[in-house]
């Protein structure tokens, strides 16, 4: 049969008027269908590859606390809770004052107070704070309103001409109230979270 195969295809040659036949067309790939993306993609999707989007900072600012402190807990408890090394010791005449973390430059910036032995506010004055529900230092007074649902209320700053207190009550969460610090060009200075009525003391340990 292998030796009679030339003659078979010479005749359908003959037979069909002496054209040669047409090549089998190729069968379609899927790679041959899709055409490959511009250098400048297929660079963009390896970088995209080598380098993942970082992961959303998760804050630990509550209204029950921050991280695993917990407001009204004893201040032996609230350091173990920490972990790490928290400097501050009490005044002599006044039980309350402030503990900050070894790292920070400016206690203002951020600070647990302790009043009667008992860990009952903290306080933030920098953007790398997110306070519950959202808010942040540098946000306008307008966008703190809309975040929280108009649900904030107003009330005159003690120091700043024009400035205002805009605060919210855990509602049921915990006994606890959130107050930012607004200037007087609508603009939060800071905020902190803690018991009543620590969370309304203006002046802190002052």
């Amino acid at each position: 049969m292998r030796a009679m195969l030339p003659s078979a295809v010479l005749l359908a040659v003959v037979l069909g008027g002496c054209k040669p036949p047409e090549p089998a067309p190729q069968p379609v790939t899927t790679a041959s269908m899709a055409e490959p993306p511009p250098a400048a993609q297929q660079d963009d999707a390896q970088q995209d590859d080598a380098q993942p989007a970082p992961p959303v900072a998760i804050s630990q600012a509550s209204f029950l606390g921050y991280g695993d402190m917990r407001l009204g807990e004893t201040v032996e408890q609230a350091r173990a809770a920490w972990g790490g090394e928290l400097n501050g010791l009490p005044g002599q005449d006044s039980s309350c004052y402030y503990l900050t973390p070894k790292w920070v430059a400016r206690p203002a910036d951020f600070a647990f107070m302790i009043e009667d032995g008992r860990f009952v506010r903290y306080d933030v004055g920098t953007d790398k704070e997110t306070a519950p529900g959202g808010g942040k230092v540098g946000m306008s007074a307008t966008e703190l309103q809309a975040m929280y649902g108009g649900a904030l209320a107003s009330a005159p700053h003690k120091y700043v001409e024009g400035g205002q207190y805009l605060s919210i009550d855990a509602s049921g969460v915990a006994p606890s109230k959130l107050v930012f610090e607004v200037d007087a060009a609508g603009i939060v200075t800071a905020w902190r979270v803690g018991l009543l009525p620590q969370a309304d003391y203006v002046e802190g340990c002052s």
